[in-house]
């Protein structure tokens, strides 16, 4: 950032620290061991579209790399009700270090093709044995994450203490989101 920048108060975004997406596993077994939470074996990538053969060619690269192994996970694309796109990766659920590494080469694939700016957050639900699902997200603009717990009531209640709960939780395993404001609630969001 030059002299002008700080005079005009221009400041540069933060960077995506996408390597902190491989903290999850070790943060699962936390999620399992403090609150009973089990991974679901789903994951997903937020990203608004971006229009053009470029951005269409990036994607197919991405469904085609993670389509292409021998074991590979079902992927599809959905789209929500705000205009953003869904890539949902699901897998087995005892293989939390192979949903990562598809999630991260999603991540990196749209940055890497100059799409970094549409992505927004990454999310794996995990589950109860009551069912309960809650999502962990890692919003890709401030390299954090956040616990998100739709209320078991229904509607659209989350319920905060958990979330707080499950904050302090991974708070020694993950870049924890401070700002309780950047907590997006993701309703209907795959796999919650």
């Amino acid at each position: 950032m030059g002299l002008l920048d700080s005079i005009l108060g221009r400041s540069k975004p933060k960077q995506a620290n996408l390597d902190a997406l491989f903290a999850v596993p070790a943060a699962a077994i936390s999620l399992q061991a403090g609150a009973g939470l089990r991974p679901t074996g789903l994951g997903a990538v937020c990203y608004r579209p971006a229009g053009g053969a470029a951005f269409a060619q990036a994607e197919q690269e991405i469904l085609e790399l993670l389509r292409g192994a021998a074991d590979a996970p079902e992927v599809r694309l959905e789209h929500d009700e705000f205009g953003f796109t869904w890539l949902v990766v699901d897998d087995d659920p005892d293989d939390v270090e192979g949903l990562v590494t598809d999630l991260h080469a999603v991540n990196t694939t749209l940055e890497a093709h100059g799409f970094g700016p549409g992505l927004l957050c990454s999310l794996l639900p995990f589950t109860d044995g009551a069912g309960r699902t809650v999502g962990l997200l890692y919003l890709y603009k401030q390299g954090t994450f956040y616990p998100f717990a739709p209320s078991p009531q229904g509607g659209k209640q989350r319920d905060t203490l958990l979330e707080i709960t499950l904050r302090d939780l991974l708070a020694g395993e993950l870049p924890v989101e401070v700002e309780r404001s950047r907590w997006l609630a993701v309703w209907g969001a795959p796999g919650l």
